[in-house]
């Protein structure tokens, strides 16, 4: 399969679907991008069931914002709409296959209890934090 250029008006349409797709955040002046996109592009072939993305950071800046991305390339994994991985770095491809057998065998249900749980926490931390706060105006 090719990549899929994503932009600022496809990108939660591709990510957000069932199953696995891999963005290359790059940019056409970043010789380690360059240097990487043919070991991509090999994957991508590879795995005609898993989605492969590219994010010309220059051209998409928003979403490179968005994300936080501050050295390129980066490569994100989302599995079921769930960003699972994030990392700057040009791979080697038995490191990008590695990575791929990985969020394949994740189990998503336990994902998605940990990012609940992790919610909660967030949010009982906050909502303490406030009551402390109005005890201590009281």
């Amino acid at each position: 399969m090719a990549t899929v250029a994503l932009t600022a008006a496809n990108f939660d349409e591709v990510t957000g679907k069932d199953g696995i797709v891999l963005v290359d955040f790059w940019a056409s002046w970043c010789g380690p991008c360059v240097r990487f996109a043919p070991t991509y592009e090999r994957s991508s072939e590879k795995h005609p069931d898993i989605t492969f993305g590219k994010v010309d950071t220059e051209a998409e800046q928003a979403l490179a914002a968005k994300f936080d991305i501050r050295s390129i390339p980066t490569i994100m994994a989302v599995r079921d709409g769930i960003v699972v991985f994030a990392q700057p770095g040009a791979l080697p491809e038995s490191a990008l296959e590695s990575l791929i057998e990985k969020v394949e065998q994740l189990n998503m249900d336990e994902v998605r209890e940990q990012i609940s749980a992790h919610r909660k926490g967030a949010h009982g931390d906050s909502a303490k934090a406030e009551e402390t706060a109005a005890a201590g105006r009281s």
